[in-house]
This record gives structure tokens, C-alpha cells and sequence, in this order.
């Protein structure tokens, strides 16, 4: 691929975003990409010049964009594309925005051409695999590092983890520019030592299409490109494959950052909890504490227990990931006992918070060490009986009557405004996790967990148009028994309370999070697989 090709292609684009009639516009939002996320129009009218460009000139290129997904044109190369990178930029009139571009096979390693253009300025960026690198023409190289006078370049977005911040305290100079191609070529330039992001939310982290253009020229400049536990990164063809990463000039820029982070916070300590009542108990642990072979890790007592090891119950191990293995239950109650993130091993039945299942074991826990993935974190609910804390919900909290097949009638109010009143077995508070548990059986919506909301759903009602409610999850929900008979309050399925009639039960947002470590299976191919499929 001729490099005087991509450039044309660049042509094409900025022509064609030139037309869009102020920079405001540029962000309208126009449809959904394929990654599920809007599209604004500039991305669209961006992509869209390049797919013209290729179609009228009969290029034999595939394309994998950012927009549109994979278009298979029959050919055996692929042209690598995020056609705007840096879209807020482009908005706020700042000009630090691309089109990148990269052909290649296979993978993020596959490419063997690239070129980025920043359209605010024209400068350009090239590199053929093998051949260097080339800023305007002009080769380019990265620097050797001053490590006391190391500049960072930082992804510090709203889904960044804390780590970015504290590496921001510990390098002398530091900047976030919002476009990861062009920061990137500035340590190709030698002008900046290191960039590093690293998000907690796996579908925020990066894909193959925002850095394969990049990667190239970086590692033609002489610098190289980590996951987060250290590997040389490669990635798939594939909008579905994220991962956090660091570029930099070399290894010991890499190695010293992170040696940084660990004398600071400490290596990654893991913990490891099991039912031991499931079939295959005992093999899933000593797969996943061999597998864990060479970390910290803390056994509880049961997991300790099947394979004949020293244990301390959950509550008492110091953790920041926790290794589960059983079912959504065993995963719900280790929530309760640890503020660690959590990964469940499927040992269960449907098992739906699981996001490994046994034959995943080794593979799972290798990109665990290796940083290969992201923290999501979910709200939960806290309940309160009579003015006394009870518990916290990552499900849902369940009030129904305390006789089999009583009725019974509630009053619900939202921020004290009375919402409805029902008759029914009883009433559900629902947080988004627990949409797909015993709420979705009772009709009510499966809710995407990013959602800010709790839902309200009634349990048998006697009236056909008592339906569920969904409200923010900045409201205080009150439940009251109106009838002078007994009922029962059941947090997650775990711990039950007695509630009198005449009584009220109240649930607001807690303040904790429960946190789940994600690999690479979003949340509606779960449901597609798990609930959809299943029945």
C-alpha cells in the first residue's frame, strides 16, 4: 500500500468535513456506531469520504472502522480506520484531531502501513513496517528518557483509574490532549516519554481501530507498546476487543512507572472464595490458585478447606480482586463480605454475574495478571426498616407477605410523594443488576447496568395495571405495609427480616459499589446467552 494512497484518503476527508457548516455541527449526534455508542457527524461524514474514496477508485481493501464495523469487500488486506480521532476536539475548535489510518492482516501486529493526519494543522505521520517512521517527511525517533524529568501524556477521563492520577503526581510534567493517535506520534517524536491509559470500564478502553496507525509509527520510531501487566500488545481485528495500555519510548519507561505504582500501592493481591456444596468445588479452586501461582493470595476458609490448605474467612482478607467460584449466590454473598472487585467462576446453574466459565479458568486469570481488563462498577441499594439500617442490595430487596398465599396492600412513595397503591404478595426494589434476577420474571424491563435507576415492581398484583416503576436512583423509596399483618424483608436473597403491619421500609442509593472485574463479554451478549437463548 503506497503511502501517496492514505494520503489521497486524507485529501478526501478533509474536504469533505470542511463542509460541515461550523464546528458545533461537527457533534451532532446522528446515529449509533457499532460500538454501540452515537455517532456524531463528523465521524460519519469522515468515514463515509473514506468508503466513497475506496469504492470509486475499486481499491481491494476490507475496512474495519470505528463507525460502521467490518465491511468485507472480498479482499485479503484490511484498511485499519478511525476516521476522527479526537471529536471533542474538533468541536471545541482545539487542533488536535486525525483521521488514522492502517492496512495490514490479522492483527493489531499484522499492520505493515501507516498513516495519521492531524486535519487541524496537515501535519502529517507515516510508517511502513520495517522502514521507520516519518513526521512531514522527516524521520522521526523517540528519546532516550530523563527519568527524572519524564513527561506523561495520560487518558484522565471520566472512566480513568486512580492510578492515572497518582502517575501524574510522580512524573515532572503531565498532560491529557484527548486523541490517542497524536499522542502517541508525540512519543514517536520525542517529544513526551510515555502514554498511558488505563480505564476501569472495559467498553471506555481502547480498540484496534484507535491505535493501529499509531502503534505502527511508535514502534517504527523505536518505542514499543504494553498491556497493563507488561506484555507486548496485540489485539484482534475486532470492535469488540478492548484493553488499556501503555506506549512508550522503551521498557525501562515502562518498567519504571509501574515499579512506581507498585512501591506506592503494592502488587495486586488476590483472594479466592468458593462454595464448597458445588459439583467441582475443589478442582476450580486449585486451578485458580495454581493459576495464581507467584501472587499474593488469600484462601477463605471453605476454598481453603477443599483442597486441604490454611484459610481466612472472607471478611478478613486483605484483597483487591477476589477470585469467586460458584453461582450468582455465592458471587451475591461475597459482595456483602468484601470490598474487593470480584470475578466469578461459574460453578453454578445460569450463573449471570459469572464472567468465566470452567474451561476459561487458566486463560481468564493470565489476562487478570496481565492487566487485560477493566473494573465496572454498579450501585447499590441500601435498606432501612423503622429508621434502622439493615443492609445493602446488589440484586434487589424483596418485601412479601409472611403466610403463604396472603395478600397483601402497600403504599409506595418516591420522595415522600405517594406513587401508587397496590395490593399484591409483595413489592421489589431493584437495582439494574438485579433487572435480570426476580424483578425480569415479574415483568419488569432488563435494565442495562449503567443505568442510573432502581425499579419498583409489584409481586402478583391484584390489579392488572399495577406495572413497575423505574425512578431515579437518586430517590428515597418508601414501602409501607398498610394492613395489620406481618410481612418479611429479604436483602439479595441472603438475609431475612420481619416487618410489622402499620410499619414502613425505606431504600435509597448506598454509598459503596459493587465492583465486578470484565473481561471481554458485554452485558447483551450475556443476555442474549444466558436468559434469551437459555429459555
Amino acid at each position: 500500500m503506497d503511502i501517496h494512497i492514505l494520503r489521497e484518503i486524507a485529501d478526501a476527508v478533509q474536504a469533505a468535513v470542511s463542509l460541515i457548516p461550523d464546528p458545533c455541527s461537527r457533534g451532532n449526534e446522528i446515529c449509533m456506531g457499532n460500538d454501540g455508542t452515537p455517532t456524531s457527524e463528523i465521524d460519519k461524514v469522515a468515514e463515509n469520504a473514506v468508503l466513497g474514496y475506496i469504492e470509486s477508485n475499486r481499491l481491494a481493501l476490507n475496512v474495519l472502522s470505528e463507525e460502521i464495523g467490518f465491511v468485507d469487500n472480498g479482499a485479503s488486506e484490511v484498511l485499519v480506520l478511525d476516521p476522527i480521532d479526537g471529536t471533542s476536539n474538533s468541536v471545541a475548535e482545539i487542533p488536535f484531531y486525525t483521521i488514522s489510518m492502517a492496512v495490514g492482516t490479522g492483527s493489531l501486529c499484522g499492520m505493515h502501513t501507516a498513516y495519521i493526519r492531524n486535519l487541524a494543522t496537515g501535519d502529517e505521520f507515516w510508517a511502513h513496517k520495517g522502514d521507520g517512521a516519518y513526521y512531514n517527511g522527516r524521520r522521526i525517533n523517540v528519546r532516550k528518557p530523563d527519568f527524572s524529568k519524564l513527561f506523561a501524556l495520560i487518558y484522565m477521563g471520566n472512566a480513568a483509574v486512580d492510578e492515572a492520577f497518582a502517575l501524574a503526581k510522580n512524573v515532572k510534567t503531565s498532560r491529557s490532549m484527548g486523541c490517542a493517535s497524536l499522542e502517541m506520534t508525540l512519543v514517536a517524536l520525542g517529544h513526551a516519554d510515555i502514554y498511558y491509559m488505563n480505564t476501569y470500564r472495559y467498553n471506555r478502553a481502547v480498540r484496534t481501530v484507535d491505535i493501529a496507525a499509531s502503534a505502527l509509527i511508535l514502534r517504527e520510531a523505536g518505542g514499543e507498546i504494553f498491556d497493563i501487566g507488561g506484555n507486548k500488545l496485540d489485539m484482534p481485528l475486532d470492535n469488540a476487543y478492548h484493553a488499556s495500555f501503555v506506549a512508550c519510548s522503551c521498557r525501562e519507561v515502562f518498567d519504571h512507572i509501574m515499579r512506581a505504582h507498585i512501591e506506592e500501592h503494592g502488587a495486586t493481591r488476590y483472594g479466592i472464595y468458593a462454595n464448597e456444596t458445588v459439583p467441582g468445588a475443589a478442582e476450580y479452586v486449585r486451578r485458580a490458585y495454581d493459576a495464581l501461582r507467584g501472587e499474593k493470595v488469600t484462601l477463605d476458609t471453605a476454598a481453603a478447606r477443599l483442597i486441604g490448605a490454611e484459610g481466612v474467612p472472607i471478611s478478613e482478607i486483605e484483597a483487591d480482586i477476589v477470585v469467586v467460584i460458584g453461582g450468582d449466590g455465592t458471587i451475591l454473598r461475597a459482595l456483602k463480605k468484601t470490598d474487593a472487585a470480584v470475578i466469578g467462576i461459574n460453578a453454578g446453574g445460569v450463573g449471570f454475574l459469572a464472567e468465566v466459565e470452567p474451561d476459561e479458568i487458566e486463560e481468564s486469570i493470565s489476562r487478570i495478571r496481565r492487566g487485560e481488563y477493566s473494573v465496572e462498577e454498579r450501585i447499590k441499594l441500601r435498606t432501612f426498616y423503622e429508621g434502622e439500617y439493615l443492609s445493602e442490595a446488589v440484586n434487589e430487596t424483596v418485601i412479601h407477605t409472611d403466610s403463604v398465599a396472603k395478600i397483601r396492600q402497600f403504599k409506595i412513595y418516591v420522595n415522600e410523594h405517594l406513587a401508587t397503591e397496590v395490593r399484591a404478595d409483595g413489592i421489589i426494589i431493584s437495582t439494574p443488576t438485579g433487572s435480570t434476577c426476580y424483578a425480569m420474571s415479574l415483568g419488569a424491563p432488563i435494565t442495562d447496568p449503567g443505568v442510573g435507576a432502581f425499579l419498583i415492581v409489584p409481586m402478583a398484583a391484584f390489579k392488572f395495571a399495577s406495572r413497575p416503576f423505574v425512578v431515579p436512583y437518586t430517590a428515597k423509596i418508601t414501602v409501607e405495609a398498610v394492613m395489620d399483618k406481618g410481612c418479611l424483608i429479604v436483602v439479595d436473597g441472603q438475609h431475612e427480616y420481619p416487618m410489622r403491619g402499620g410499619t414502613r421500609a425505606e431504600f435509597s442509593l448506598s454509598d459503596n459499589l459493587a465492583k465486578f472485574i470484565k473481561l471481554d463479554k458485554d452485558f447483551y451478549s450475556r443476555v442474549r446467552e444466558k436468559l434469551v437463548n437459555a429459555i
